[in-house]
């Protein structure tokens, strides 16, 4: 190939996310959006995840539709049996971080940055927010870094400020009680509870080291050159405007998936978005959901990482049950703890044929946006909620861990668009918020939440905040091309 050639080559960027769904999910779609844009990248996937993404998703075949894609697939230094989800979820995150980024280093120095004849060195990284190895390499390398934060960006932005609320002697908060307000906080100084924290200021105090290295984790953000949030600007304002102060660039492309479907239709390419589902989807409950009443259903998933107790199931089944509403609710196969899981009282097996759908896992996106789902009962993972806010439904947040504290506040105090039962699981509790999602309240909701899917429709659509800061990150990758 001829410098010439070589030099009319589009951009190269590497996109590396953390081994988990949710953050699989939203750099998926990323990917597919540079794409379109006749970009290269190589995607970084661990090989346990790679496997499972090519027995259950047609991933690999939705992306090997565009030339310049490729997967680049390395160990996440886990063993297979490993679970990879409830209180050791931890293990998988501090694994990528040390054992892939050890693994990240050696490749990109050993081959060239992953040149070849018809492809350019690495022109940018495109880094979970939570690598913080990817701003060294960056800065030793001289390869522009962008972070991808995963997260809401109020979430982003408690992070961002814990070293304030330690500051002011906030932390820890058992004398002033879980439902004091943080007030150092700023944009959040009137509704954000102690409750409300990231659920690692309830550790051990102010030298916790969890707290400790999520606050440095999160602050060494501004070493990127730019950040991207999967959020749009109608939804999380003023927050963005104080993170913007911290960030050289920010660029919200949110919600992802709604924006993939708007630009590969103007695209005039069918709409066949990959889903980096580690489970394989039981389609049945499409068929079941046709046969109900439109808005009539409670969708019940608490995402990939969540596990419950038997006594919680119980509380959570006993609750939807005694409501009498229709339910939808996914239960992983791995999501439940402890003995006696298959001991179910013969009441809750009478109310469950009578109203009930129990799968091990469905597609999510297609059952929020079906005619006959009014509600969503959901742990608070951002993926779920900008896919609820997309599709017009109200929420119900029980949140598990994390970022999910933080973003069912945001659901019951900002948007108004549901309700945040954290730190309850008592059968009275959720057949009442079942209740007031579906029936006491349900027009104010459902009001609420239809205006916030219109202005999420807006944004992804051309001229609005997400398509002109795609298209503004597109034209700021293009310019890295030395």
């Amino acid at each position: 190939m001829s410098s010439k050639e070589a030099d009319q080559l589009p951009p190269h960027v590497l996109i590396f996310p953390l081994p988990a769904q949710g953050h699989i999910n939203s750099m998926l779609n990323l990917t597919q959006l540079l794409c379109l844009s006749d970009f290269h990248v190589t995607f970084i996937v661990s090989e346990f995840d790679n496997r499972r993404l090519l027995k259950h998703t047609s991933t690999h075949s939705c992306l090997a539709r565009y030339p310049g894609f490729q997967f680049l697939t390395i160990p996440d230094g886990l063993p297979d049996d490993h679970p990879r989800a409830g209180d050791r979820v931890t293990e998988v995150f501090a694994s990528a971080v040390k054992y892939m980024g050890s693994y990240f280093k050696k490749i990109m120095t050993e081959n060239d940055l992953l040149a070849s004849p018809n492809r350019r060195p690495v022109t940018c990284i495109i880094a979970d927010g939570i690598f913080s190895f990817a701003a060294d390499f960056a800065e030793q390398s001289g390869i522009s870094l962008i972070y991808f934060r995963t997260v809401s960006a109020c979430a982003f932005w408690a992070y961002f400020c814990t070293n304030l609320v330690v500051e002011a002697n906030e932390m820890p908060f058992q004398e002033k009680g879980m439902d004091g307000l943080v007030k150092s906080i700023p944009a959040m100084e009137g509704f954000l509870r102690c409750r409300d924290l990231p659920s690692f200021c309830r550790g051990g105090g102010t030298n916790d080291p969890i707290l400790t290295s999520i606050i440095t984790l999160t602050r060494q953000s501004v070493r990127a050159k730019a950040v991207i949030m999967n959020t749009f600007d109608d939804l999380e304002q003023p927050v963005l405007s104080n993170i913007l102060k911290h960030v050289p660039r920010l660029y919200t492309i949110g919600p992802g998936t709604a924006h993939l479907k708007s630009r590969l239709g103007e695209n005039k390419v069918a709409a066949s978005i990959p889903s980096a589902s580690l489970w394989a989807e039981d389609r049945n409950c499409i068929d079941w959901l046709k046969e109900q009443e439109p808005k009539s259903v409670i969708y019940v998933s608490f995402g990939s990482i969540t596990t419950v107790t038997r006594e919680q199931l119980l509380e959570f089944w006993h609750g939807l049950v005694n409501s009498h509403k229709k339910f939808l609710w996914v239960i992983r196969p791995d999501s439940i703890t402890g003995e006696g899981a298959d001991r179910i009282p013969a009441g809750l097996e009478k109310g469950t044929k009578e109203n009930g759908y129990m799968v091990e896992w469905a597609p999510q996106e297609e059952v929020l946006n079906h005619s006959a789902v009014g509600g969503f009962l959901t742990h608070g993972g951002w993926n779920s909620i900008l896919e609820s806010i997309a599709a017009g439904v109200p929420m119900i947040c029980w949140p598990y861990f994390g970022d999910q504290t933080v973003n069912s506040r945001f659901v019951s105090e900002v948007w108004k668009i549901g309700l945040d039962i954290k730190d309850s699981c008592d059968r009275v509790v959720i057949e009442n918020a079942v209740r007031e999602l579906m029936e006491v309240r349900k027009d104010e909701f459902f009001e609420r939440a239809d205006h916030l899917a219109k202005l999420a429709k807006k944004a992804v659509s051309e001229g609005g905040s997400s398509y002109c800061n795609l298209n503004g990150l597109i034209e700021y990758i293009e310019s890295l091309i030395i």
